[in-house]
């Protein structure tokens, strides 16, 4: 344990390279998070179901599956900065296609520019996290990302931020009534097709800033100078490296769990707004509740962060997943604003998993595996994908017995966060051994 707290979390080498790597999480935590509240927005302005509407997540983080293979073959090939540049082309790309889906009004539109944008995210997280990891000593390689993943919620705040002061509050088709009703619902078809393409103008506005952000940062990296991995001899083929992870244990079980974490972390964000509604809270002020949540995660995520000092990781994410099934159990089975109250809280719980789980399924792994590895638990991500349509079907029920269906709903996450804890104390108390 002292020999532990005497590294180094990065190399000193590699303090540049790292600031500017990590400077991408919050890039993406913007990203990531000014679009879960597009659920919401679009299921509004476009009438469409909650379920549809999730298709956004669908779109988003099919993504991310879609092209984590792609990506992890890219980087074998040239380097961790051309696979990077790569992605900030693709992400610039899918964000200014924004302007001519809000043009034509389709829904399908929006949902290709996303799924465009998120082969960039693809990239860059299959990229990042391992030339991260690589940036010192193996021993501090989980401390290392959990303190990069730090400035993940950073983006995400900022984009919750802006969600809700230059979005959600500026859409007309959220103006209620008195009785809390939405007027929107109640307008001629002229009416409402002159608000939709207000709304969606609004809805478009930030990723067209976000295209011209992303480009600067391309033009930043691509002249940086940015060290070269080396790798000595030849180059294993990409196939010996995915019969090796095929039949690691831990490596195998990471991917799950990431996959369950990420669905659990996508559903809770994702459907606060909707929670906040069946309480008769407006979509902006839901919003806040969103932000709430997002700064409990980044400070959860330092003191976590500084926890891994003195605990074993494995052990503080078993811990913390226990947490996160009671939480959710109360979003359940409390209604009202005290449920609420606890759905904010399981961010605290969630902050230090993704990095965690990464981390701890990589370990020991070479770097050319850990490069396949990476791509392996990027594509989990694709559990945002799915889950919450699952959520928004449960949702669309509106009621399930004598309870809200959205609370029912929180079931899903709630049986998520049970398949982390076991991972978390299988790597605590049996992988360890092995």
């Amino acid at each position: 344990m002292d020999k532990l707290k005497k590294k180094p979390v990065v190399s000193k080498e590699a303090v540049i390279p790292f600031v500017v790597i990590t400077s991408l999480f919050a890039l993406w935590g913007f990203a990531n998070d000014i679009t879960n509240p597009m659920v919401a927005a679009f299921g509004t302005v476009m009438e469409i179901s909650t379920a549809k509407a999730a298709l956004v997540q669908f779109a988003f983080y099919g993504g991310y599956a879609t092209m984590a293979i792609p990506a992890a073959l890219f980087v074998r090939k040239y380097s961790y900065k051309k696979g990077i540049l790569f992605g900030l082309a693709l992400y610039a790309t899918g964000a200014l296609l924004f302007f001519p889906a809000a043009k034509y009004e389709i829904f399908e539109f929006f949902l290709g520019s996303l799924y465009i944008l998120t082969f960039g995210l693809a990239f860059l997280e299959t990229t990042a996290n391992p030339y991260i990891l690589s940036m010192g000593d193996e021993k501090t390689a989980t401390r290392r990302l959990n303190l990069a993943q730090a400035f993940n919620p950073i983006g995400s705040l900022l984009g919750m931020f802006v969600a809700s002061k230059f979005v959600l509050t500026l859409l007309d088709s959220d103006i209620r009534n008195d009785a809390g009703e939405l007027i929107f619902n109640t307008l001629s078809e002229a009416q409402k097709a002159v608000i939709r393409t207000h709304d969606l103008e609004i809805i478009r506005n930030p990723y067209l800033i976000l295209g011209g952000v992303v480009i600067l940062m391309f033009i930043i990296i691509a002249f940086t100078k940015m060290p070269k991995r080396k790798t000595y001899g030849k180059q294993n083929s990409a196939m010996d490296s995915f019969a090796r992870l095929i039949k690691n244990v831990k490596y195998r079980e990471g991917v799950l769990a990431q996959l369950f974490y990420v669905a659990a972390q996508i559903m809770c964000w994702t459907f606060i707004i909707q929670y906040a509604n069946n309480l008769g809270i407006s979509k902006a002020t839901a919003q806040n509740y969103n932000i709430a949540a997002m700064a409990i995660f980044l400070s959860s995520r330092f003191i976590s962060t500084y926890l891994m000092k003195y605990i074993d990781s494995r052990k503080l994410l078993t811990l913390f997943a226990v947490c996160a099934i009671l939480s959710t159990s109360c979003v359940i089975w409390i209604e009202g604003v005290v449920g609420l109250y606890f759905l904010i809280a399981t961010s605290a719980f969630m902050s230090l998993m993704f990095p965690t789980i990464y981390g701890i399924a990589l370990d020991g792994l070479s770097e050319e595996d850990s490069k396949l590895g990476a791509a392996g638990l990027v594509m989990a991500i694709v559990g945002g994908a799915l889950m919450p349509v699952l959520q928004g079907l449960i949702i669309d029920m509106e009621t399930i017995g004598s309870f809200a269906a959205v609370n029912i709903s929180f079931m899903l996450p709630c049986l998520c966060f049970l398949i982390i804890a076991i991972y978390g104390y299988r790597t605590w108390k049996i992988h360890t051994l092995q």
